[in-house]
């Protein structure tokens, strides 16, 4: 029988473990913490549920197609709400934008603050559809093992100029400012600055649109245990609380892992979910090839970390949407102090997520569930104590809430907790607490980033944020099927051998 080991629950390490499965490769997932899904980790804190991390839900095709190589459907799993609009921006002079998927209302949003605009919206939609179709449906689910195969790209991606940001592209076509931070803001959600990130994540508006955006009932991480269930439905074996202290190997190949609990395994492949750095840093620390990638891996440039808080309310807030962004006063000055670091920035931009807004089931009954996250300097830019810093920032992003957009705030606070970059280090493992891994520029993607499977030991694979294509739940799910792909048809051609 082949077998195959999947470390980490995280929704990349999830996809990956039910596609082996589905091929036939008996698959053990190994988690160390006391629930699934890493990152998609959820709170219950006096009856509110508040998922930890992603929230955003565009390609539920992506999903559906995991549930479908074993012809089961992901509807019987779960149900996926659309959400409407997609987004609400909100600026500090009270400008309100409501982003959604009805052209025409869109259209008109955008004339209210610059009808001139209309006509270059419509111009950076074009090139958005021609990133994605280019970017994503072709190139989002290859892995790139070779430089050859990035030169086979290069002719596609110069054409559509990923050599400039995303906000050098929306610059081009749109003229309002705060236009311009509508139309850019969504690499911050795979942790890329929009004035350095590749204009082919420019994708993401195309994706949207094409898909929608969704909300899974019960919370994001009801779809984490959705995909547990089929996991374990097709045959799938899951250690739960259960951490890995070293991936075994000798000179080529690796031959298996051991946990801290004592427990070990040999594998005929390994793949980590985990964080890339502490996988070559830590788990391979007794293999010459884990120093000498740890030492590499280092070197390179890493997304911000986020500064989030969990906060449950009496009373419910039917004005305030599903997806929230709240601009500034500054956007370039704050993403260029986020990004470089030194200090942590006086003000801040916000996302403000009300899963109660579409799913009440996610707070007691008459009450509301919110969590608010801030781009922050990830650890290896700012010498900061966060267990002395978080109570004060805290309380600075929640008076901000009060002033614009939740009236009463303190008065119905019912519960609240943060999470830190400290946080994200310590009990992720995420070098420098960094929230979305290895920093999405253009010299650090597809085949610049870490490849799906190592060059030197044979049957090592990775999946996750880390990899290619990035970050965000599409972005880990495609490169599941990337890592796949390869693992298929590596343990398969050996099987045969």
């Amino acid at each position: 029988m082949t077998t195959a080991a999947v470390i980490g629950s995280g929704f990349g390490g999830l996809a990956l473990a039910i596609r082996l499965q589905s091929a036939g490769i008996q698959t053990t997932l190994i988690e160390a913490r006391d629930k699934p899904g890493g990152r998609a980790y959820v709170f219950e804190d006096d009856g509110f549920k508040f998922d930890a991390g992603p929230t955003v839900i565009t390609d539920p095709t992506c999903l559906e197609e995991l549930f479908e190589l074993s012809g089961r459907k992901l509807s019987d799993y779960v149900e996926l709400i659309p959400v409407a609009p997609f987004y609400r921006l909100l600026w500090e002079d009270g400008t309100v934008f409501d982003y959604s998927n009805d052209e025409e209302a869109l259209f008109a949003e955008i004339a209210k603050l610059s009808p001139d605009d209309v006509a270059g919206y419509k111009k950076f939609l074009t090139f958005s559809d021609n990133v994605f179709r280019e970017g994503y449906q072709k190139l989002g689910h290859e892995a790139f093992l070779d430089f050859k195969s990035m030169l086979k790209a290069a002719p596609q991606l110069m054409r559509y100029e990923a050599f400039r940001s995303v906000y050098a592209m929306v610059s081009r076509h749109i003229k309002d400012d705060r236009l311009r931070q509508a139309f850019s803001f969504h690499t911050l959600l795979v942790g890329g600055n929009p004035f350095k990130t590749s204009s082919v994540y420019a994708l993401i508006h195309a994706l949207e649109k094409k898909w929608g955006v969704w909300f899974p009932r019960g919370g994001t991480h009801a779809l984490v245990r959705g995909m547990v269930k089929l996991f374990e439905d097709i045959g799938g074996t899951v250690r739960m609380g259960s951490k890995v202290e070293a991936i075994m190997a000798d000179s080529g190949h690796v031959t298996g892992v051991r946990c801290a609990d004592g427990w070990s395994g040999r594998f005929d492949a390994v793949a980590s979910n985990g964080d890339v750095v502490t996988t070559y840093k830590d788990l391979l620390r007794a293999h010459p090839r884990g120093q000498d990638m740890a030492t590499r891996m280092m070197r390179r440039s890493f997304s911000p970390s986020l500064f989030v808080t969990y906060f449950g309310l009496k009373g419910e807030r039917p004005d305030v949407k599903h997806h929230t962004i709240l601009f500034g006063h500054r956007y370039k000055g704050l993403l260029d102090e986020i990004y470089k670091g030194g200090a942590l920035p006086d003000d801040f931009s916000l996302y403000l997520h009300h899963p109660t807004a579409t799913d009440p089931e996610m707070a007691p009954a008459g009450h509301s569930a919110f969590y608010v996250l801030s781009p922050v300097p990830h650890l290896g830019k700012l010498n900061i104590d966060w267990e002395k810093e978080a109570p004060r920032y805290a309380n600075s992003i929640l008076d901000a809430l009060e002033r614009r957009c939740i009236p009463n705030l303190r008065r119905d606070l019912v519960t609240m907790r943060t999470w830190t970059p400290k946080d994200f280090e310590t009990v992720l493992g995420a070098h420098h607490g960094s929230a979305f891994s290895l920093e999405p520029v253009l010299w650090q993607s597809a085949y610049f980033r870490t490849h799906n499977r190592d060059d030197v030991l044979s049957n090592l694979y990775f999946v996750g944020a880390g990899t290619h294509p990035g970050a965000g739940i599409p972005g880990v799910v495609g490169s599941a099927k990337a890592t796949g792909k390869l693992m298929v048809d590596d343990l398969l051609a050996k099987k045969a051998a």
